[in-house]
């Protein structure tokens, strides 16, 4: 059987790829070249999965659209060279018609390779493969100083090269990226267990990751939802080339309504390997129902071109640049609402205190759970493998990103970003870390010490010295 799915390709022959990204690259430098000495650095492009309030920039960017294909795949070796704006489902598309694909395939189809890597990216599969970046063997980088380079775990920007995760941009940008892939099975079998105690849910969750099986039946892809503190579910996938009946959550079903149910036995369902991957893209995880496509009468009619993250991200773009929804909440006398659009992670044990005080205090749900482990590459001298400065997560110590995408009502004289503000000030005191694609309120000490502190400092001064790249802290946290 194809793994293709439903729209896939395979990419150029070796030499005509690498042949069309040296033009693109050409491209990108003449670009650089055209922008004035002194002024900053951007991409000129239109679309972003960045949820932070950013100020308009009329200026020109840098030109990237020679580099938003696949370079080339070794299926021998079981790798591929990327340009950095290549979305991950053109990767896919590209990789599976070999059986193979990339060993962390974020949830949103227009994720590109450089965003997860530079701004992080987590699914199913990092409780054992970790984060999208452990898996690039080697990136070319443009810097703020305008030089491409190419860092590698040990040549002589490898302080790059464990610097730029997390960085987002602020560092340089990815021009081509070398990653692993893995085989992949053309199916995914899947058992969603139910848990009516979140406590019982942290230590299953935290054996499964240890064990990689549960009830005698390996386990290759582990994630969960969160519906209630008595509703909550571990999805468990296994891959399989054995045929049998599929599910389909591109049309009337949909994908994380499927999961619960009442049973004490866990409930099972198989997809393709192509629609497991994408099984979150369709709805927007469950945050197209802000949009009124989860009801019936409008699903029916509405395009399924339509149904996919990337239309949703347009609707939302929308209303940030109309406030369509905030008139709508005042016609109504609704006070105005704070977006909470977040992702955290917090070691496995304090995953059910998070989640309890979550639940009490924030008025969202669903949530997601997804666990994750830094790969153990025992290269680096020190205990577990490589560790990464700018996002320092603790090698040999599981952890649990908790995702949570919604608005919560506001009060009168309610500090801004209240509820924001207080999860961040929960996820320290839990000894964890939040991304930093969305809307963010540390202090800049506070900062430093949670995202790189002298280290990025250091990094900023030898690959952007003259600042033509806005730093970390001025792009995460503050708005003007």
């Amino acid at each position: 059987m194809s793994l293709l799915g439903k729209a896939g390709h395979a990419p150029a022959t070796r030499e005509s790829g690498f042949a069309a990204h040296r033009a693109g690259v050409d491209r990108l430098l003449a670009s650089y070249r055209a922008i004035p000495e002194h002024a900053n650095i951007r991409l000129a492009k239109k679309t972003s999965n960045l949820f932070r309030a950013r100020a308009e920039n009329h200026a020109p960017g840098l030109d990237v659209s020679g580099l938003t294909e696949v370079i080339a795949v070794d299926p021998v070796a079981r790798t591929a060279d990327v340009a950095g704006m290549t979305t991950y489902e053109e990767l896919v598309a590209a990789t599976l018609p070999y059986g193979l694909a990339p060993l962390v395939v974020p949830q949103l189809k227009t994720i590109t390779l450089g965003g997860a890597v530079t701004g992080l990216g987590i699914e199913s599969t990092s409780f054992r493969s970790g984060l999208p970046h452990e898996s690039v063997l080697e990136m070319d980088v443009l810097t703020g100083a305008g030089e491409i380079i190419t860092a590698t775990p040990g040549g002589a920007h490898a302080d790059l090269f464990r610097g730029f995760p997390n960085s987002y941009g602020t560092l340089g940008y990815t021009v081509r990226l070398k990653i692993e892939l893995e085989q992949v099975q053309p199916y995914v079998a899947l058992r969603h267990v139910r848990f009516r105690d979140l406590r019982e849910l942290e230590a299953t969750l935290a054996t499964i990751v240890t064990d990689r099986t549960f009830s005698g039946e390996r386990v290759d892809y582990l994630d969960g939802v969160v519906f209630s503190a008595e509703e909550s579910y571990l999805t468990l996938g296994r891959q399989t080339d054995e045929p049998g009946p599929t599910s389909d959550y591109t049309g009337m079903d949909i994908y994380y309504r499927s999961i619960q149910h009442d049973a004490g036995t866990p409930k099972r369902d198989r997809l393709t390997i192509h629609d497991y991957l994408w099984r979150w893209d369709t709805d927007w995880f469950w945050c197209s129902r802000a949009f009124g496509t989860q009801n019936p009468r409008i699903r029916r009619f509405w395009p399924k071109r339509y149904r996919r993250s990337s239309f949703y991200w347009k609707l939302v773009a929308l209303d940030h640049k109309y406030h369509i929804g905030d008139k709508l909440d005042a016609r109504k006398g609704n006070p105005p609402r704070e977006r909470v659009v977040q992702d955290i992670e917090v070691p496995v044990e304090r995953t059910a205190d998070f989640v309890e005080w979550f639940l009490r205090e924030i008025p969202i749900e669903p949530i997601w759970l997804c666990p994750l482990r830094l790969r153990e590459t025992g290269d680096e001298h020190q205990a577990g493998g490589r560790t990464w400065p700018l996002y320092p997560l603790e090698p040999r110590r599981t952890y649990v990103n908790v995702g949570f995408w919604s608005a919560v009502p506001t009060a009168p004289g309610q500090q801004e970003g209240a509820a924001n503000r207080a999860i961040e000030r929960t996820v320290t005191e839990f000894d964890g870390h939040k991304s930093l694609y969305s809307d963010s309120f540390y202090d800049k000490d506070e900062f430093a010490a949670l995202y790189g502190g002298s280290t990025y400092t250091e990094l900023k001064k030898r690959y952007d010295p003259d600042q033509r790249l806005l730093d970390l802290y001025s792009k995460a946290v503050q708005r003007k």
